[in-house]
């Protein structure tokens, strides 16, 4: 990541317990990892998860590895580990080493299944899911062992190479640990770690019919990769005690620590892939990046900054209590990063048509205006006036309210970086909707102050000669609920999620852009003045054609009451 875009780090209980470990010996490096399971695109919650283990990572001059959890071949595609990989170095991180895949280790997770077996501490079981279900018990009473428990050494050793040989039909056998049936931590009642399943993998083919769970493969190719901090939510705070297990109970030299730290509830949002991948296969949203998803594909495409994501993620912090999100928390630190990085122009969304009634060519001058007041070094671009202007609807009232400081029938206002003008005849149509304003330029203000009075509105304008159009999509939340998919009906159901998808979550309108655009790259961030924060469309922009821009955040938080 480079220095500039650089957040400083915030001390929390993680770096606590890293700065004890370097501190005590018991480290002398720090190794983290990300381990993504490729079966769907990379949301806001994972964004947290990147930015703590490759920040971390990079704080303790350590590494992080990128190693893909793809014992799930059923789900998994190439198409979303590859976007993982996108996704991690768009946000601004680079792994150590080559992408990993827990699929690399499946001849040394089954080497370790077979040490279990000969060690009396694992066997093949017949029971199917449901008896499977009636023997573990649950939390009001102990589970029961499995009548198949008992098997010899030999004949364990004996089925499970047969399962590997695919004698077996899916889901007919499992490979069991033997742990405690009547542990009060269901995860440690002789949890399955090894199924049967026809399924060609992304990475492996059809070599191997069976596959390991997650519980068994994680904590091995943590310890097999030498991580020192096994940082993940705190879902898994209760499979602790597995991960420590399984460690203890094969030779392997390395045993990584298991932190726990709260998962990213984000309101206004869903991040369950599951119902993700609902929102995208039945047609809800246009894709995995979708700009109004969470994803980080979507949030790219919505004109965030990696910056922001990061600043994001830095403040919201990384702790054990309940991290419940307000939406707008995103929003505002995505806001703060394109405020410095974003060239400014001028485009109108809703215009109302201004005809200048002097206007004299070759007289009515034009100025240059800074892409950013702040940043020389961004240049300047023309702004170039003629007999008809675009102006903004909403800033013309027939009847202005109290404190008005637009434009109104006998009233002046100032063209931004021009003249200040004299609304002096209002137009309307037959419905008595006004189409056309004519105004009268004060050709002394041109850079000058009006003599003799005080203009304190100033509006923001655009030549129709010169302007071009641009198709424009304005984005809201996805959602009216801020907890969509939380909500219990009557019957105490949780009613469907989708049931609140905010049908004025999107809106496409033609709008009227400087022509200095026109030539904009693809993830061209700017500043609509006045307006918001645009980004040219990441794949429907086209440089030198018909501009595609995607709100990404307002000025100010329009949600705020």
């Amino acid at each position: 990541m480079s220095q500039e875009n650089a957040v400083a780090p915030t001390s929390n209980f993680v770096r606590q317990i890293i700065d004890a470990d370097l501190a005590s010996g018991k480290h002398q490096a720090v190794q983290t990892r990300f381990p993504p399971e490729p079966n769907g695109y990379l949301h806001i919650g994972h964004a947290k998860s990147i930015c703590l283990n490759f920040g971390i990572a990079a704080d303790y001059q350590g590494r992080c590895n990128l190693r893909m959890d793809d014992t799930n071949p059923e789900k998994e595609e190439d198409e979303y580990a590859a976007a993982i990989e996108a996704d991690v170095r768009w946000l601004g991180f680079e792994w150590n080493g080559d992408v990993r895949h827990t699929s690399d280790y499946f001849d040394q997770l089954h080497g370790f299944a077979i040490e279990l077996i000969t060690a009396g501490k694992a066997f093949v079981c017949d029971l199917n899911a449901e008896e499977m279900r009636d023997y573990r018990g649950d939390f009001q009473k102990p589970g029961r062992n499995s009548p198949y428990r008992d098997r010899s050494v030999e004949e364990n050793l004996d089925l499970f190479e047969r399962m590997k040989n695919g004698e077996f039909a899916d889901g007919s056998k499992t490979l069991r640990l033997k742990i405690d049936m009547g542990s009060p931590n269901l995860n440690l009642r002789d949890p399955v770690f090894y199924r049967i399943k026809r399924a060609t993998h992304i990475k492996t083919g059809d070599k191997w019919c069976i596959y390991p769970m997650y519980d068994y493969s994680h904590c091995i190719s943590d310890a097999l990769e030498g991580i020192t901090h096994s940082l993940c939510t705190l879902e898994f705070e209760d499979h602790r005690p597995l991960y420590d297990w399984v460690l203890d109970n094969i030779t392997i030299p390395c045993h990584p620590q298991q932190i726990e730290f709260s998962r990213l509830e984000l309101l206004y949002s869903i991040t369950s892939k599951r119902k993700l991948n609902q929102l995208v296969t039945e047609g809800l949203v246009s894709g995995w990046d979708d700009p109004r998803l969470t994803t980080i594909s979507g949030m790219r495409r919505r004109g965030y900054s990696p910056a922001g994501i990061r600043l994001f993620a830095q403040r919201i912090g990384v702790s054990k209590g309940e991290n419940i999100i307000d939406f707008s928390i995103l929003e505002g630190a995505v806001r703060e990063t394109l405020e410095t990085e974003s060239p400014r122009v001028i485009a109108v969304l809703n215009p109302i048509k201004v005809t200048l009634t002097n206007f004299e060519a070759g007289v009515t001058g034009s100025r240059s205006a800074p892409f950013h007041p702040h940043h020389e070094e961004m240049g300047e671009r023309e702004i170039p006036i003629s007999p008809t202007l675009w102006i903004e609807r909403d800033d013309f009232a027939e009847e202005p309210p109290k404190g008005w400081q637009r434009l109104t029938l006998g009233g002046e206002v100032r063209l931004r970086y021009s003249y200040v003008i004299k609304c002096d005849e209002v137009i309307k149509d037959a419905n008595g909707e006004v189409i056309e304003l004519k105004c009268s330029i004060d050709p002394k203000t041109l850079g000058q102050n009006p003599e003799g009075r005080k203009v304190k509105g100033v509006i923001h304008w655009i030549s129709a000669e010169h302007a071009i159009e641009a198709e424009v999509r304005l984005y809201e939340r996805l959602f009216t609920e801020p907890r969509p998919d939380a909500i219990r009906g009557e019957d105490g159901q949780y009613v469907d999620f989708k049931q609140f998808i905010n049908p004025e979550s999107l809106k496409t309108i033609t709008a009227y852009v400087e022509p200095c655009v026109r030539d904009a790259a693809p993830e061209m961030r700017y500043q609509f003045e006045r307006l918001g924060y645009f980004v040219t469309d990441r794949h429907d922009h086209k440089a030198g054609g018909k501009p595609v821009f995607n709100r990404t955040v307002t000025l100010k938080d329009s949600w705020a009451k």
